[in-house]
């Protein structure tokens, strides 16, 4: 009669399941995944030098009361009737929002500037904190395109 041998199960004398969930892979695989992307960056071989301003810009003013920004049909900036790149539109509503009392900041683009530009000029305001912002000469388009 063949013989049979019992071992011992160390589990059998456990009543519960194991509810512990072996993580012993999934570190090895984030740790292979970490050194993969290690290797695959680039190391950088060449910079861009940048000049950045260092103050304030001395160009820039702003009325303590109104200040109207205008968009002409070739889609040129203006600040209170002075031509401006978007750089110096910035830097003239920094200005104007770190005064005591701000100003008030009207909108005033042509009929014929483009949507891009406008949109992009009231994000670029929107951006800058500007809290007293209101369109005017919305009356002069009320027979647009009829």
């Amino acid at each position: 009669m063949p013989m049979t041998l019992r071992r011992p199960n160390g589990f059998a004398s456990r009543k519960e399941t194991m509810g512990e969930m072996n993580v012993t892979p999934f570190i090895d695989v984030l740790l292979v995944l970490l050194i993969m992307l290690m290797l695959a960056i680039p190391i950088q071989t060449n910079t861009t030098e940048v000049d950045l301003p260092a103050g304030p810009c001395v160009e820039c003013t702003a009325d303590p009361r109104i200040n109207i920004v205008h968009i002409d049909a070739s889609d040129q900036l203006f600040w209170n009737g002075q031509a401006v790149d978007r750089k110096r539109l910035r830097a003239s509503l920094e200005l104007a929002n770190a005064m005591p009392e701000e100003p008030q900041l009207r909108f005033d683009p042509d009929a014929y500037a483009s949507y891009d530009q406008s949109s992009r000029t009231i994000a670029l305001i929107k951006d800058s904190g500007a809290t007293k912002f209101a369109f005017v000469g919305n009356e002069r388009h009320k027979d647009f395109m009829r």
